[in-house]
């Protein structure tokens, strides 16, 4: 049975043992049954270890040995077994010295003042502790605050300057299709001018060939016939 807690020691997860000396979760619990097998005593929440200073020490030094774990481990639980021994012997001469105290009631008010003081101490310290806990907690919480604000801020300006980017290439897009439609429609003006111009100039020349055609029928059939004749000799 473990009878070398404190009343006021800090216990840690096997979670927070892992981060705190810097290994592995599983590791943690490969340790621990290592230390178990040999007759290493936990503190523990049904099957869950709860580890304390001493524990995260025993620890380290499974972590940092030369040795076979085995033989490391047989000698942390024998050290652990003097320390809980030695913690027997002080409850035994912690119970005689109160058999002890003193009868002078001056004394024995003097002895309870003392402890009144020291938990008059110890309870102001626990309770500024718990006043920096909740500081640090409300710290927290606006730093959490905060970086989601900036977070959504950042998200908001990148989702604004892409919508703006968006509208400049669409604007682009609609400026080029633009262009490309008045060039398509001047262009085709252009094909019928053209157009136009060759029918016309098709027609001038059919006009001036009938012209000389008629010309030339009238003159053969003319009273100078015999002239065009001349020429033809």
């Amino acid at each position: 049975m473990r009878n070398d807690i404190q009343a006021n020691e800090q216990a840690f997860s096997t979670k927070e043992v892992a981060e705190e000396i810097g290994i592995a979760t599983p590791t943690v619990r490969k340790y621990g049954q290592i230390l178990e097998r040999y007759g290493y005593e936990f503190l523990k929440d049904g099957d869950r270890r709860i580890f304390v200073q001493s524990d995260v020490r025993a620890l380290v030094a499974l972590r940092d040995t030369d040795k076979p774990l085995d033989e490391t481990a047989k000698d942390l639980v024998a050290k652990q077994r003097e320390m809980l021994d030695g913690a027997g012997d002080t409850e035994i001469a912690l119970s005689e010295t109160f058999e002890n105290l003193p009868q002078d009631p001056n004394q024995l008010k003097e002895v309870l003042l003392f402890v009144v003081n020291e938990l008059a101490a110890t309870r102001d310290m626990n309770i500024q502790l718990k006043n920096d806990m909740a500081l640090l907690k409300t710290n927290i919480s606006q730093l959490q605050q905060d970086h989601h604000v900036i977070s959504s801020s950042i998200g908001n300006s990148a989702q604004r300057t892409n919508a703006k980017i968006e509208r400049i290439l669409e604007q682009q897009n609609a400026h080029y299709e633009e262009l490309l439609n008045q060039e398509r429609e001047r262009s085709e003006y252009l094909q019928q001018q053209l157009q136009k111009m060759r029918e016309e100039q098709r027609n001038e020349w059919n006009a001036q060939i009938d012209f000389n055609k008629r010309l030339e029928e009238g003159i053969r059939t003319s009273k100078w016939n015999w002239l065009l004749s001349m020429f033809k000799k």
